[in-house]
C-alpha cells in the first residue's frame, strides 16, 4: 500500500525491492547457518544459493511477463521488478535449476540441501509477500462488501475478516475493497516456516522437510487461488493453471516422501 518507501534527491527507493532483498538476505543467513551446523562447506552453499537467487528472480519475472503481458508497456517494463510482479512458480522453477546446478557442481548432499533450502524459502517468500502488499501485485478478488473505500487495511465480519484498499499507484485497482490475499498468504508462510523449522530439527530422514514443504504449500496455493484476482480459472476446468501446479505439488510430495521413506528403510537394513 506504500509502493515507494523513501525518494532522496528525487531517487525513489521501492518497498517492493527492499522486503524482496530483506527476504533473500534472511534466507542467506539461515542457509548458512544449517550448512555450519550439518558440516557442509559454507562457501559452496553460498554460491548455490546466490546461483538459484538469480534464476529465481529470472524466472519468476519471465513468467509474470509471460502472464501478464498488459503490464508490460515498454522494454524497461520487462525488467522493472522493483515495481512488483514476480510469479512464485516460476521463481520456484529457475531457483530449482540454479540449486541442482550448484549441488551437482560442488558434490552437495542432494537431499540435506533440499531440506535446508525449503525452509529459508519459506521465510523469504513470507516476507516477500509484503512487498506484494506494498506494490499491490498478486491482489486479491473484489471483497463482498460496501465497506470503506480509503487506502489500507480494514476489518469486516466476513472471512478472511478483514480486506484491502490500494491507493493509485499500485498494481491493484484503487479505491476497491479486494480480498487481503498478499497478507494472507503471508500469515500461511509464517505458519509453514514454523512447521518446517520445528520438522527440520526432529526429521525422520534427509527429503522430509523439502517433502512437506511441497505438500504444505501445494495445499496453501490452491486454496488461496480461489481469492485471487490476477489468473482467470482455466475454461472448462474452473481452477487456474496454479492450482493445477499446487495439486501436481500436493502429490509428488507424498509420492516423494514414501520413497524416500523406503529408501531411508532400506539403508538402514543394510
Amino acid at each position: 500500500m506504500y509502493p515507494v518507501l523513501i525518494e532522496i534527491f528525487g531517487i525513489k527507493i521501492y518497498t517492493y525491492g527492499v522486503l524482496v532483498a530483506l527476504g533473500a538476505l534472511t534466507a542467506y543467513w539461515l542457509v548458512l547457518r544449517f550448512a555450519k551446523k550439518e558440516g557442509i562447506n559454507p562457501n559452496h552453499v553460498e554460491n548455490t544459493l546466490l546461483l538459484a537467487l538469480l534464476l529465481g528472480i529470472f524466472g519468476g519475472r519471465l513468467s509474470y511477463v509471460i502472464e501478464h503481458p498488459e503490464h508490460v508497456q515498454s522494454l524497461t517494463d520487462i525488467f522493472a521488478i522493483w515495481n512488483g510482479g514476480m510469479n512464485f512458480f516460476g521463481g520456484l522453477a529457475g531457483g530449482v535449476v540454479g540449486a541442482i546446478i550448484g549441488i551437482i557442481k560442488y558434490r552437495l548432499p542432494f537431499w540435506k540441501t533440499a531440506d535446508m533450502a525449503v525452509v529459508a524459502l519459506s521465510i523469504a517468500h513470507a516476507i516477500g509477500r509484503l512487498g506484494c502488499t506494498s506494490a499491490g501485485c498478486c491482489y486479491g478478488k473484489p471483497f463482498p462488501l460496501d465497506g470503506s473505500v480509503l487506502p489500507g487495511i480494514h476489518f469486516s465480519d466476513k472471512f478472511p475478516f478483514f480486506y484491502v484498499v490500494f491507493s493509485p499507484g499500485a498494481v491493484a485497482p484503487p479505491y476497491m475493497p479486494l480480498y487481503p490475499t498478499q497478507l494472507m498468504e503471508f500469515m500461511g508462510l509464517m505458519a509453514i516456516f514454523l512447521v518446517l523449522l520445528l520438522a527440520y530439527r526432529r526429521k525422520p530422514f534427509d527429503g522430509f522437510v523439502f517433502s512437506l514443504y511441497m505438500l504444505l504449500y501445494g495445499v496453501l496455493r490452491f486454496f488461496l487461488e480461489f481469492f485471487r484476482g490476477v489468473t482467470p480459472p482455466i475454461s472448462g476446468i474452473g481452477l487456474t493453471w496454479n492450482q493445477l501446479v499446487a495439486l501436481l505439488m500436493i502429490a509428488t510430495s507424498i509420492a516423494l516422501a514414501l520413497w524416500l521413506y523406503r529408501e531411508a528403510r532400506h539403508e538402514k537394513v543394510a
